[in-house]
């Protein structure tokens, strides 16, 4: 029976509740009597607890007298003779459904050994299942009937080896058949279109063993994406845009100097993280050249995208070219974070999850309809329960199987606290140290707000970073008004909060409690692949500036992002002035906007040099990376400058200098300032930044130079 031969619906909507919609154009839309009906014909009367007309419907609530059993099928009847399927329907978004058929196991998806191949699924709502099996070197196809289990699972175990058979599921849901890749899939063809049986043993690789992170704070975060990173003409990598390219050791541009790898590493930066490198719509496998994509569309959350790959039609190069990729950053001592993006998918009605389980794994707002907070269609529902282990699930497996070393949490406050807590849990037990940031945006989806893994809340959620947007508006200036102008362009209705930032956004100057606890959970930055870059932003606030000025006010925008208290974050290119000429949503933009040009590495030579002396400086004195908001508030002492110039005095940090100065200049005109008396060592200005004295000063003044930051230390 289709849905559209249906005369009237039915709907289970809770355990015990059945929802009847009748159409006013079928008997005036008017029953006195409901019965249910199974496989065995026993009737059982329903009893309408209460009617209402909406819109071309009577809708009767009627109540079950006894339980009904999943997986089988029953008929609603009407005291006209009218029948129909009872379809499942909101019950599966109830707290007595997810409490029972949560399914604990670790054994979802394929598992090939011994010459065995085990299938699992959690399909609860299903009738039947199957699994459809093609041989790569044909056309054709098996069906093999799984059996149901407890918990809503359906399992079957194939006596032979399948080793690079494809797959899918077939599940029926309320009299309808569905096709529908594994949601648990580790390999799959070009464009995601089937599931690949792969032994994952094959490609496993030992860990490189990296000296441990003692905290949050001591990470300088280098974001890519990984077709940008290599894809310019003068990148001197062979591979461009891939796996394997992004792992190209001693390549040099057209100056000779290092590009990709080893640049990143003799920047000094510790983590890259990558835009999603699982498997996302957008950009065609097989011409991949053809289109441009970020990333943020999921299709298959456990399998690398084929687009990075030298052979997306071999299942196996995809995993072992990232797999080869990860344990070379490793082995340069770099970590690798993973953009994640488990608040939403691609399509919901096409996503393996809504053909699997169709409802479940999605919020719904009061009126039923699907929610959209993301903006994209569909809000991922963490606090369910299978769908929370989804995500565990899913973590634990890029960690185990992957190596990867830390998670970037797209649109972090669609998810649940709780969900969030887990999976700071779940990395612990296998990594300490395991670097976990996210967006903690307040988005418009059906949770409460204290349940939100938002800033809000962050005191729910202290081991977690969040990108502090309040340090990217306070410094550059509101990133939704492009010619909105903040501290570092001299405007002084930003020093409060200048100052707040520069010290961990804990409130160190405010009566109030600050917007963060701790420094380990401020993400600092002032651009990311997100809207236009701060060069960008620079060219369209200040026309009519020579290009030194911009570079100047760049730098100390940069300068600020790696001195303040926290963890500083660059945008790939930020050291040399990054652009995407003028584009503020680059998506899906060609690659002459989005590549990282190498040419400017070179052009703006001196501004590396610098940024990498101020990584230097920031590694070699602990005081611009205090760990806890006591010691901010014990070292930290704010110097009485005029406005809207800052001085920061750091005390007692370090065996080598008694005292650290951070001075800051926003405007375009010399300003003297008074400092503590005592013989300084000048470790930056507005020229040079490194961790040697480029000269001594004496006495109690200093005139500092336009638009830049000085640091000064004492003995």
């Amino acid at each position: 029976m289709n849905s559209n031969e249906r005369i009237f619906q039915a709907y289970l909507d809770e355990m015990d509740i059945i929802t009847i919609l009748l159409p006013l154009s079928y008997h005036h839309g008017l029953s006195s009597t409901f019965s249910i009906t199974d496989e065995s014909h026993r009737v059982k009367p329903l009893k309408i607890i209460k009617k209402q007309q909406i819109e071309n419907y009577n809708k009767y609530i009627c109540r079950l007298s006894e339980g009904i059993s999943f997986g089988h099928p029953y008929w609603i009847m009407d005291d006209h003779g009218g029948r129909t399927d009872l379809q499942i329907g909101a019950v599966i978004r109830t707290d007595t459904f997810d409490e029972r058929f949560f399914y604990d196991g670790n054994d979802l998806g394929v598992r090939c050994k011994d010459n065995q191949t085990h299938f699992k699924l959690w399909a609860p709502t299903a009738a039947q299942v199957k699994v459809k099996l093609r041989n790569s070197n044909s056309s054709f196809s098996e069906i093999i009937k799984m059996r149901r289990e407890e918990k809503g699972v359906w399992s079957i175990v194939v006596n032979s080896d399948l080793e690079l058979y494809q797959y899918t599921f077939l599940v029926l849901v309320n009299q309808e058949w569905r096709e529908s890749v594994d949601p648990y899939a580790v390999a799959v063809t070009a464009n995601g279109e089937l599931g690949v049986i792969v032994k994952l043993e094959k490609t496993r690789m030992e860990k490189s063993l990296l000296p441990p992170i003692e905290n949050p704070v001591d990470a300088i975060i280098y974001e890519t994406h990984m077709r940008d990173f290599t894809i310019h003409p003068n990148s001197g990598v062979k591979h461009k845009g891939l796996y394997l390219g992004a792992g190209e050791l001693n390549t040099i541009g057209k100056d000779g100097e290092p590009t990709g790898l080893s640049y990143v590493k003799d920047l000094g930066i510790t983590h890259i993280e990558f835009l999603p490198f699982n498997d996302f719509a957008g950009v065609d496998e097989l011409e991949p050249s053809k289109d441009y994509n970020w990333g943020y569309n999921p299709i298959h959350f456990n399998v690398p995208e084929g687009s990075y790959s030298t052979n997306p039609s071999d299942p196996y190069a995809r995993i072992i070219e990232l797999k080869q990729l990860i344990d070379t950053i490793q082995r340069q001592g770099i970590r690798v974070i993973m953009d994640v993006v488990y608040n939403h998918v691609y399509i919901r009605e096409t996503s393996s999850f809504e053909k699997v389980v169709p409802g479940y794994y999605f919020r719904h707002n009061e009126l039923g309809f699907p929610s959209n907070g993301t903006g994209v269609g569909n809000d991922i529902a963490s606090e369910r329960k299978m769908v929370k282990k989804f995500i565990l699930d899913s973590i634990r497996f890029w960690m185990e199987e992957y190596h990867i070393d830390g998670f970037r949490f797209d649109l972090m406050g669609i998810l649940d606290i709780e969900t969030m807590r887990e999976v700071r849990k779940t990395c612990d037990s296998i990594q300490k140290g395991t670097l976990i940031i996210g967006e903690g945006w307040n988005l418009n989806t059906p949770l409460p707000i204290d349940k939100k893994a938002i800033i809000r809340n962050q005191s729910k959620l202290p081991d977690i970073g969040q990108f502090n947007d309040k340090f990217r508006d306070t410094i550059k200036g509101n990133t939704f008004y492009l010619y909105d102008k903040g501290y570092v362009f001299g405007n002084e209705h930003y020093i409060e909060g200048a100052i707040d930032v520069l010290a961990g956004s804990i409130g160190l100057n405010q009566e109030a409690d600050g917007l963060l606890t701790e420094p380990s959970q401020s993400v600092n930055y002032v651009e990311c692949h997100d809207n236009h870059t701060m060069w960008d932003k620079l060219v369209s606030c200040l026309p009519d500036l020579d290009h030194d000025l911009h570079s100047k006010y760049h730098r100390l925008a940069t300068g600020l992002v790696l001195l303040s208290q926290g963890i500083p974050f660059l945008h790939s290119g930020q050291e040399f002035f990054r652009t995407k000429r003028g584009d503020g949503n680059s998506y899906k933009s060609p690659n002459h906007i989005n590549q990282l040009d190498w040419d400017r590495k070179h052009l703006y030579a001196d501004n590396v040099n610098y940024i990498k002396g101020l990584i230097k400086i920031r590694k070699e004195l602990p005081c611009f990376r205090m760990k806890s908001e006591d010691e901010i508030r014990a070292h930290t002492h704010i110097l009485p400058l005029p406005v809207p110039l800052i001085g920061l005095s750091f005390q007692g940090q370090t065996n080598e200098y008694s005292e650290v100065l951070l001075l800051i200049n926003p405007l375009r005109g010399k300003q003297p300032v008074s400092i503590p008396d005592g013989k300084w060592t000048v470790l930056a200005n507005d020229k040079k930044a490194g961790i040697s004295s480029i000269q001594s000063i004496f006495g109690k003044e200093l005139v500092l130079d336009p638009v830049c930051l000085t640091i000064l230390a004492k003995k």
